[in-house]
């Protein structure tokens, strides 16, 4: 049962961003400190990836773990409401599997971040330069 007033809820939902969140800026602000550069939901790409580092063709995806279906600690899933917020979560990680995809095809390398991990800095952070590290089998893009 849901404890707000529809109007109430709907200004709540209305404040929550679909872009720039908090965890996706200290994604960019991690990425920036370590010396990398990037361009941010580029349009061409499939899914409009949140950084997007073109040099190494490597995209990077911040996901909620609400609204992206992680069910961890902090996002255990829709306690209310469950027969709009079920088909709705599983219809945003069918979405987020057709994009890697297609952006694998394209040859675009993809890491997804969950909010929850992204807590651990120093974790994301290995896990960021594990990702961007060259891969020696790869040939270097020109400049």
């Amino acid at each position: 049962m849901d404890t707000l007033t529809p109007e109430a809820r709907s200004r709540l939902m209305s404040r929550i961003r679909g872009k720039d969140t908090k965890p996706e800026l200290v994604v960019r602000s991690m990425l920036h400190r370590m010396g990398y550069r990037f361009r941010i939901h580029r349009k061409d790409l499939p899914g409009r990836p949140d950084i997007v580092l073109p040099r190494h063709r490597k995209a990077v995806l911040v996901h909620g773990c609400f609204w992206h279906g992680h069910l961890c600690k902090i996002a255990p899933g829709s306690k209310s409401n469950t027969a709009y917020w079920s088909p709705k979560i599983e219809a945003n990680r069918a979405r987020d599997q057709r994009n890697r995809v297609a952006l694998a095809e394209l040859g675009w390398q993809v890491l997804e971040l969950w909010e929850c991990e992204i807590r651990d800095l120093p974790r994301t952070e290995e896990r960021l330069l594990a990702f961007l590290k060259p891969d020696p089998c790869q040939p270097m893009p020109r400049r």
